[in-house]
């Protein structure tokens, strides 16, 4: 597979693409290439046939490393990403479009070979971040069982999964069945929400908060707060570190398109 974009075909400007092993991991991946310029003035987004929403450069199409059209299903999501489009200066930088980066994931990779997308997020299910918890600083601990244990409680309950609990980060063998219990409940999602799901699992470590956000138990803050509790007790500890918090800061904003992926698709309207 390929990333990024590639123009349309009747477009004469070349492509800018990259191979990668991951479908959705791409979508945080950029090659260290030069650049493609800018080449078109105006960006608006279009209804195509089916409903579905495209960005449009100078009126036309913006297609995927594949060539099949850059296609969301909501209005909302291509107009973020044809924001990101209008932000583009001289150059085109994959790395300030997370929302294009990721709609190129999903339609080249995701839709394609959802199960292995899946597949590759349930591996989560078997080494949690929210299974393995702090062996010491008891305030820490306090905050991760108050944040962590009433996911652990609704994953029980919702997919009659329990999931064993571990101090420090000796590893600890997960029932079987309750992973394939938690995968069942990846099954029926489409590849707009599996691509959010699976980018969100990852950007967490916690499958577990994923499918909390999706089922509507977390909300979006809650489950940044969750997923961060190590991070932030570290910053409280330790005082900011300029590099830490550029790292949180971008992760952030990943983990906030990912959300909009997992769930403005879900609601099904234009």
């Amino acid at each position: 597979m390929r990333d990024f974009l590639s123009y349309d075909p009747n477009e004469t400007k070349p492509e800018f693409t990259e191979p990668v092993v991951d479908p959705v991991a791409r979508a945080r991946e950029h090659a260290r290439v030069d650049l493609p310029k800018r080449f078109y003035r105006e960006v608006s987004v279009g209804q195509a046939e089916g409903g579905a929403w495209r960005v449009l450069l100078d009126g036309r199409p913006v297609r995927t490393p594949a060539r099949r059209h850059l296609e969301v299903p909501r209005r909302d999501l291509a107009e973020a990403m044809a924001a990101e489009w209008a932000a583009q200066e001289t150059t085109i930088d994959p790395r300030s479009m997370p929302h294009t980066r990721l709609a190129n994931a999903v339609i080249d990779g995701v839709a394609v070979q959802p199960a292995a997308v899946a597949a590759d997020a349930l591996k989560y299910a078997g080494s949690d971040l929210l299974c393995y918890r702090a062996t010491d600083a008891a305030r820490l601990v306090e905050r991760q069982t108050r944040l962590w244990d009433p996911v652990l409680d609704w994953i029980e309950e919702t997919y009659g999964a329990h999931f064993l609990v571990a101090e420090g980060i000796v590893h600890v063998a997960q029932d079987p069945e309750a992973i394939a219990a938690v995968g069942r409940a990846l099954e029926p999602l489409d590849p707009w929400r599996l691509a959010g799901l699976h980018s969100l699992t990852t950007l967490t470590g916690s499958l577990f908060l994923a499918l909390a956000h999706a089922g509507g138990r977390l909300d979006g803050q809650a489950t940044w707060d969750a997923a961060t509790v190590d991070e932030a007790w570290n910053l409280e500890l330790w005082g900011e570190d300029e590099e830490a918090v550029a790292r949180l800061v971008a992760r952030r904003r990943e983990f906030d398109v990912a959300s909009a992926f997992l769930l403005e698709a879900a609601a099904g309207q234009p």
